[in-house]
């Protein structure tokens, strides 16, 4: 290929790469004017202005306000990222809750929705997720082909090959091949059917990561106790999945002896949810036919000061302790993060917790609640999809991709 044929490309590359570079800068660093961007980036100020026209009539960047002199001169004009540009929505499934939220390129929420999940199957649950997508992409009032990413937070591990999740016994009938493929047709929007999925502990660590309790943790460690046990690792500000995914999956631990419970159900038998509830009920706590005993329950007892529920508590607390123990062992993170269902109770479990490690070991990582409570899936898919869909809108308006 001569060099004239190859010129054209070159100039197109060329340009795409300085307005590129002018958004990272301008969301790293904020509004910022033309002068200021071109001593910044090194780039020309007849450049600047170009890229920065290119962005604007691409609706990539807009207008953020006027910047006066510091001296004689003209005023400034200062330019900023346009978040509309495009949507992330967000999706965390649980068995309980389905929580669906669309945040734009700044990561700014401006929809959501929780639906109680009644599906009694897999399909249903589906069903039921894509119309709480569509109506809080309605409810809105965003463009559906604005919509640019949509990040799926599951129980279990995501099998890119086979696109189905292993290990969601929570979700029974999830693993089934074809589903999220569905799922992924449904919501599909002229910018295409970008969809991607995620354990849920670790999408929660991700978003306490960068909205909550772990923020600056160099080594944090996220455990999620509900329904099921899971636990996510962030490490230099990166998740940390392992070789095939399952890293975290700490609710197939083999069973330690002391913590009793169900040894085919492994630690997660033993600290989820369920463990709290058969421990009040073998200290004499009941339920109704209306109103079956449950953790919740459990732990507002225990805020009430009823005896069988407090030592429900204590016992789950003790729990925790080893496998924060065990955690700290193998990882030796800086901060643990508890979260989820149980873990939104962790006022009653802290003290206790931090006890047990005392007594049982030397490493005692800093223990801490959950900053994000039930948020914490939701806003890890927000987070984890910006940047895949802050490139797809730019893909899309400034190089003619999809």
């Amino acid at each position: 290929m001569s060099q004239d044929s190859e010129q054209p490309w070159n100039r197109q590359r060329l340009r795409s790469n300085n307005e590129r570079l002018l958004l990272a800068r301008l969301r790293a660093e904020g509004p910022a004017s033309r002068a200021q961007l071109a001593r910044e980036t090194g780039l020309s100020k007849p450049t600047v202005s170009s890229a920065l026209a290119a962005l604007e009539e691409a609706g990539l960047v807009r207008e953020a306000g006027r910047q006066a002199p510091p001296e004689r001169g003209r005023v400034a004009v200062l330019y900023e990222p346009d978040p509309t540009a495009g949507y992330v929505l967000g999706l965390d499934i649980g068995r309980a809750w389905l929580r669906v939220a669309a945040a734009d390129l700044d990561g700014t929420v401006v929809a959501r929705a929780e639906v109680r999940n009644r599906g009694r199957s897999a399909a249903a649950m589906a069903d039921l997720t894509v119309a709480a997508a569509r109506r809080v992409i309605a409810d809105a009032g965003v463009d559906p082909a604005l919509v640019a990413h949509t990040v799926v937070g599951v129980p279990g591990v995501y099998d890119p090959e086979r696109r189905r999740v292993r290990y969601a016994d929570n979700l029974p009938g999830w693993g089934r091949a074809g589903l999220l493929d569905r799922m992924r047709e449904e919501l599909g929007t002229p910018l295409g059917t970008s969809l991607s999925v995620h354990n849920d502990a670790n999408l929660a660590a991700l978003g306490e990561y960068t909205f909550g309790a772990g923020r600056g943790s160099r080594l944090f460690v996220y455990v999620l106790v509900g329904t099921g046990l899971g636990m996510g690792v962030v490490a230099d500000g990166r998740l940390f999945t392992g070789a095939h995914g399952a890293a975290g999956e700490i609710g197939f631990l083999p069973l330690l002896p002391q913590l009793g419970g169900a040894e085919r159900q492994g630690l997660e038998g033993a600290v989820a949810a369920e463990a709290v509830v058969r421990a009040a009920r073998e200290l004499g706590m009941s339920g109704t036919r209306s109103e079956p005993l449950t953790a919740k329950a459990v732990f507002d007892a225990a805020r009430d000061g009823v005896a069988p529920a407090l030592e429900a508590v204590r016992q789950e607390a003790e729990r925790l302790a080893h496998v924060i123990a065990a955690v700290a062992a193998v990882l030796d993170p800086d901060l643990v993060v508890l979260g989820g269902g149980v873990g939104h109770s962790a006022d009653l479990l802290l003290r206790t917790v931090e006890l047990t490690l005392q007594r049982i070991g030397p490493l005692r990582p800093k223990v801490a609640a959950s900053a994000l409570g039930e948020d914490a899936v939701l806003l890890g898919a927000v987070a984890t999809g910006l940047e895949t869909a802050r490139e797809r809108v730019f893909t899309r308006t400034r190089e003619g991709g999809a």
